[in-house]
């Protein structure tokens, strides 16, 4: 049964969790426009085995919506996770992040590495190297969060469904592309708009050469269909000390919406072996 949990964040946030599962807790990041839901396919496999903490980031969700778009930045949001489990007893977590998840699952990896028992990266990105790309992207991020605010959730969701990035989603069942819509459209114009002002690609800096500072084990898994974040997760593995890579095949950026299943799998069987070395997270 899922428990949903509120904690206060402080400084207008109060971040809603769903907790499912039983065993050593991992916590769940979804990506811009998701929320919790994201993972609702996934969850009963994992908590056969895992204690999951499925997070509502901040403007998405049921979490709260700040008016300052800096209180969205990855770097307090990663504070905010270390206060999440301390208010939930938890010493030590594993984290899967997707996408804009698994930015913010680097960010915290960096900030507190003593909480953090194993990375799991889905279709992540350690963020844009080149200052000149990145302040091009801010601005796209700002015109972007100015178009939500103007048009309404609705109209952006139509337009951000066109994006060549889910073509591979084409082959979705009907069933869970009305789901991932429905997703979407639950979040709120305040909360997506401040998301790519305060922690959208643009204005989150880059941490490629900081990973090598990680002593964290780290599975990377990106959609053999997704070329750029195929690219960026072997640039990460080559960063990363002992980090490991799964390429699924058939999947595209959302792999756990495409392969769910082989996520699942390789997921669990990393974890496995976290836990015959990690006495602490496993309790």
């Amino acid at each position: 049964m899922t428990e949903h949990l509120r904690h206060d964040a402080g400084d207008d946030l109060t971040l809603h969790v769903e907790r499912d599962g039983a065993g050593p807790p991992l916590i769940l990041l979804h990506g811009f426009t998701g929320s919790a839901e994201s993972w609702s396919p996934l969850r009963p496999s994992l908590g056969a085995r895992v204690t999951t903490l499925a997070v509502d980031l901040p403007g998405h969700g049921a979490s709260s919506a700040p008016a300052d778009p800096a209180r969205y930045a990855l770097a307090r949001v990663a504070d905010d996770l270390a206060r999440l489990l301390d208010a939930l007893g938890v010493d030590r977590a594993a984290v899967l992040g997707y996408s804009m998840g698994g930015r913010t699952a680097l960010h915290f990896a960096l900030a507190h590495p003593d909480r953090v028992a194993a990375l799991v990266l889905e279709s992540a990105s350690p963020g844009i190297a080149s200052d000149d790309e990145r302040a091009e992207r801010a601005r796209s991020d700002a015109a972007l969060a100015d178009d939500i605010e103007r048009d309404g959730v609705e109209a952006f969701v139509m337009r951000w469904e066109w994006l060549a990035l889910w073509a591979s989603q084409a082959a979705l069942s009907p069933e869970v592309r009305a789901r991932l819509r429905a997703e979407r459209l639950a979040n709120s114009a305040r909360g997506l708009a401040n998301s790519l002002r305060g922690a959208g690609a643009g204005a989150d800096p880059p941490v490629l050469d900081r990973l090598k500072q990680l002593d964290v084990p780290t599975l990377l898994v990106a959609g053999a269909l997704d070329a750029k974040y195929v690219a960026l997760a072997r640039a990460m593995d080559a960063a990363l000390p002992g980090a490991s890579l799964e390429i699924v095949p058939d999947a595209g950026h959302a792999v756990h919406l495409e392969r769910p299943a082989e996520l699942v799998r390789v997921v669990l069987r990393f974890l496995d072996v976290v836990g015959r070395s990690d006495a602490r997270w496993r309790g």
